[in-house]
C-alpha cells in the first residue's frame, strides 16, 4: 500500500548559503562546525521515513532537535532545502500554490501548542473556521461543528468564548477545529506541552480515544518520552536534525539503537512496555515446562506473578507455535538488570 506520508532524504538548512551545503562535504560536518564554517544551521539532516494509513507516528527529541521544523516541512509551511515529500503518493514539493492551498484546507490539519483561537468568536465559529474558509454555508458548517464538539466532549459550550474556557477545553476546541474539515492527516506540534500534567494526561487519553473512533493518520511531535510511548504506534527519535532510530515503543525500550536513545529510555519501566517475546529462551533438553503457555504479546508486567510463582519454565507461544520459554532468571535479567534483548 502507498504510505500516507513518504519522506526521502529531507534536508532543511537555514542560512544565506543553504543550497551549497547539501550534497557537498559540508553536509558531513556537525551542526556546530557547519554553523562556524558557513553561518548555516542544518535543522533537518537527511531524514527518511514512511507513515502508514491510520498510524500514529510520533517524532520526538530534545529542544532544538529539528522536530517542529520537520513537521512544518511536510506541508511546506517551511520550505525544504532538498529531498522528497509525498502525501498519498503526490509529491508535495511539486505542488503549485493552488494545489498546496487545497492540501492545507482539505486534506491536512494541524494542531499547535498555542491554540490560536479567535478570541472574538464563539466556540462554534472557531471550530467551523476551516469550513468557512472552504466556502461552506453557515448552517451546514455549524451543524458539522456541533457534531465534532460532541465528539471531543464539549457539548453545551458552543456559544462560549475562548477566554471563558480552561486551557484543556481550549485545546479541545483546537482539536475539534482540526477534525471539522474531516482531513486525511492530522499533524500535532507539541499541542499539550503548555498544559498542566493532569490536563495533559486527559488530552493524551482523548487523542487515543479519538484515534480509535475516527482512525485518522496522525503525526505527533513531542519532547516527552512518556507521551511518545503512550501515543505512538511507532516513534522516530531525532538528534541535531538527524534520525537516530525509528521503531515501536517496544523496540526503542528493548533495543535502543545507541547511547543517546538508551539515555532517553533509561528510566522507563520496562515491564510496562515490553512483551514476553523479549524474554524468551530456548527450552533445555528434558526441561519440565508449565502446562499453560503465555501468548508472546502479553505485557511482561501482566505475567510477573505467574512467572515468579512457577517452579517450571513457562512456554511462550505466537499463535499456535511455541517460540521458546521464559522463567524467573530471564524476567529479572530483562527488567531489573536492563540487559539488552533481541526479541524472538
Amino acid at each position: 500500500m502507498t504510505p500516507t506520508i513518504s519522506v526521502k532524504q529531507l534536508w532543511k538548512v537555514f542560512g544565506l548559503k543553504a543550497e551549497r551545503v547539501v550534497g557537498t562535504p559540508l553536509a558531513e560536518l556537525s551542526r556546530g562546525e557547519l554553523r562556524a564554517r558557513t553561518g548555516c544551521v542544518a535543522a533537518v539532516r537527511d531524514v527518511s521515513f514512511d507513515v502508514q494509513a491510520g498510524e500514529v507516528f510520533v517524532v520526538m527529541g530534545l529542544s532544538g532537535s529539528g522536530k517542529s521544523t520537520l513537521v512544518r516541512c511536510l506541508t511546506r509551511l517551511i520550505e525544504p532545502t532538498s529531498g522528497e515529500i509525498s502525501i498519498d503518493g503526490e509529491a508535495v514539493r511539486a505542488m503549485n500554490a493552488k494545489r498546496l492551498r487545497d492540501l492545507r484546507r482539505h486534506r491536512v490539519a494541524m494542531v499547535f501548542q498555542h491554540f490560536g483561537l479567535l478570541p472574538h468568536r464563539q466556540v462554534v465559529d472557531n471550530v467551523a473556521y476551516g469550513l468557512e474558509i472552504q466556502g461552506i454555508g453557515r448552517s451546514e458548517r455549524h451543524e458539522r461543528a456541533a457534531q465534532v464538539l460532541t465528539l471531543v466532549g464539549l457539548d453545551g459550550h458552543e456559544h462560549q468564548y475562548p477566554d471563558q474556557l480552561s486551557g484543556g477545553m481550549q485545546q479541545r476546541v483546537g482539536l475539534a477545529r482540526a477534525l471539522a474539515t474531516d482531513p486525511e492527516l492530522l499533524l500535532f506540534d507539541e499541542p499539550f506541552s503548555a498544559l498542566d500534567p493532569l490536563i495533559r494526561r486527559d488530552m493524551q487519553a482523548e487523542v487515543r480515544r479519538l484515534h480509535a473512533e475516527v482512525g485518522k493518520t496522525m503525526v505527533f511531535i513531542t519532547h516527552d518520552l512518556s507521551e511518545a510511548l503512550t501515543l505512538g504506534d511507532r516513534i522516530a527519535v531525532l538528534r541535531d536534525g538527524a534520525l537516530v532510530q525509528v521503531g515501536t515503543p517496544e523496540e526503542l525500550v528493548g533495543a535502543p539503537a545507541d547511547d543517546y536513545v538508551t539515555d532517553f529510555v533509561r528510566e522507563v519501566p520496562r515491564a510496562d512496555v515490553l512483551t514476553v517475546r523479549w524474554i524468551v529462551r530456548d527450552a533445555r533438553p528434558d526441561e519440565e515446562l508449565a502446562d499453560t503457555p503465555v501468548p508472546a504479546g502479553t505485557v511482561i508486567r501482566d505475567t510477573i506473578g505467574r512467572v515468579l510463582g512457577s517452579d517450571r519454565a513457562i512456554p511462550v507461544i505466537d499463535g499456535d507455535e511455541r517460540i521458546g520459554v521464559t522463567d524467573c532468571a530471564e524476567l529479572l535479567a530483562a527488567v531489573i538488570c536492563h540487559r539488552p534483548q533481541v526479541p524472538a
